[in-house]
């Protein structure tokens, strides 16, 4: 597990480092909140342990700003004792809220249940192969493709993030006439595209490699 916290009592924030990390739990530890909130936007941590008085920026506010780009679990670590701080913080996305002094054990039970609340389930792919059907869904809803655009969209899925050149996927497809070239593949990757709403300039699935061919990005 990996943990961001943002604690400006640096003696407190290394022995909470030390404690959990014998548990599996890895802390990154921020002073700036200004630095936090960066770090957040760009680096996937599975919690954040929030203290609220800080300097420069009110723990509350930070909680706000996390809340506009981010739904990772936060547990506020606080020794104010307003009850108003915990309920405007609970309004505004905490998760948790422990107040201190608390035993570090306390920490790494919280941290572990509510990371077990937060996990996601594993997303389906935007693509799916129907092989006997000879169908491709997309978002899950099947797409109309010629016989050939099955076969090119099929292969380049089943070698996804390998870069595939024109002749391959010509040899691949049994749906080509023998008049088939290479500019035939580029007539049909465009029709694809089209169906799957990518941009030629930017595309998001079918990415051209110069010099060789096409890759998918799954």
């Amino acid at each position: 597990m990996k943990v961001a916290m943002i604690e400006d009592d640096v003696e407190l924030a290394e022995i909470l480092s030390d404690y959990l990390k014998k548990y599996g739990i890895e802390v990154e530890s921020f002073e700036d909140a200004f630095i936090a909130i960066s770090a957040m936007r760009i680096k996937e941590y599975d919690a954040l342990i929030l203290d609220l008085t800080l300097p420069g920026m009110d723990g509350l506010e930070i909680l706000k700003k996390i809340r506009e780009f981010s739904d990772v679990p936060i547990i506020i670590s606080s020794a104010r004792s307003d009850l108003s701080d915990k309920v405007i913080g609970l309004e505004l996305g905490a998760d948790d809220y422990l107040p201190k002094p608390y035993d570090p054990k306390e920490l790494e039970v919280r941290l572990k249940a509510i990371t077990r609340r937060h996990v996601k389930p594993p997303k389906e792919p935007d693509l799916r192969i129907y092989k006997n059907r000879r169908e491709i869904h997309f978002k899950g809803k099947p797409l109309h493709l010629t016989p050939a655009e099955f076969e090119v969209l099929s292969y380049l899925i089943e070698h996804a993030n390998q870069a595939v050149d024109r002749e391959e996927l010509l040899y691949s497809c049994e749906n080509l006439s023998e008049n088939a070239s290479e500019k035939t593949i580029d007539v049909i990757i465009s029709r694809i595209r089209q169906k799957l709403g990518d941009d030629p300039k930017n595309p998001r699935y079918i990415v051209s490699v110069r010099g060789v061919g096409y890759k998918f990005v799954p």
